[in-house]
């Protein structure tokens, strides 16, 4: 999570700080900008954000600011106040914005929900809104808010087999959701790969699939013995951004695996 942020004193009479100009090397925090930032902040956004494979935030939207990979020379060469990206940054990139005065804030994928909102509020402070912050903030917990649903057994299956397991953001959100996250009956741990033949040989009730998302889930929704399943198992397309990324994603995460156990439990 991000660093706690020491407001400087306001002296009366002075003249209000001017906002910070920001590039973003992140797509989560592109959307997270998108909520609490005013257009003619932002410098750039990630290049992910250009990618409608990989966009966490409307295309439009994205498109109306330049992109950049996060090298040193492309940041550099925007001047911005602030650079907001993930925990992890070429060391390249972060020698050269501590040599040009350029602060560099860094945020951690979130855990939990209450982390995630908590980075929420110190971008938004870090941005000049805090109030914008508070106020979507309030928007990520009221939709976290459990049904009390009976669960039932999901898993979100990644890229390459990724899972997120126990104490991952992707678990609160499927126990909030009504889901029981599958991961732990395969031994998996925090993130872990599940080989694609460990679980068809013990499918949960509803896979969520990044794959089926991105429209290539053919070798899974084609696989013999799922077809042997039939309808003792859901495969639901889950979009990757919803997987990897906190902030106001959590909203539309939340909506989505609501939807998938509505239809669960409809059958």
């Amino acid at each position: 999570m991000a660093a706690a942020v020491l407001a400087a004193p306001l002296l009366l009479g002075a003249a209000p700080a001017r906002a910070p100009r920001v590039v973003s090397i992140n797509p989560c925090l592109d959307a997270m900008l998108m909520q609490v930032a005013d257009p003619a902040q932002i410098a750039a956004v990630s290049h992910y954000s250009h990618d409608p494979r990989a966009t966490s935030v409307p295309l439009a939207w994205a498109m109306r600011f330049p992109a950049t990979s996060g090298t040193a020379e492309e940041v550099v060469a925007l001047r911005p106040d602030l650079v907001v990206a993930s925990g992890h940054v070429a060391p390249a990139t972060v020698a050269a914005l501590t040599r040009m005065h350029i602060r560099l804030q860094q945020f951690t994928l979130p855990d939990s929900i209450a982390e995630s909102a908590q980075q929420v509020r110190d971008l938004a402070a870090i941005v000049g809104h805090p109030a914008r912050g508070a106020a979507l903030a309030g928007r990520i917990t009221a939709a976290a808010r459990p049904d009390g649903a009976p669960p039932v057994p999901a898993l979100i299956f990644g890229p390459g087999g990724l899972v997120p397991g126990a104490g991952t953001l992707p678990d609160e959100m499927l126990r909030r959701a009504g889901f029981r996250n599958a991961s732990a009956g395969y031994g998996l741990k925090r993130w872990d790969v599940l080989p694609l033949e460990y679980l068809l040989a013990d499918p949960p009730r509803v896979v969520l699939s990044v794959a089926a998302a991105q429209g290539a889930g053919e070798r899974m929704e084609r696989h013999r013995a799922l077809r042997r399943l039939g309808t003792r198992i859901t495969i639901a397309p889950f979009a990757g951004r919803l997987m990897n990324c906190g902030g106001p994603t959590i909203i539309d995460a939340l909506a989505r695996l609501r939807a998938v156990r509505a239809q669960v439990a409809a059958r």
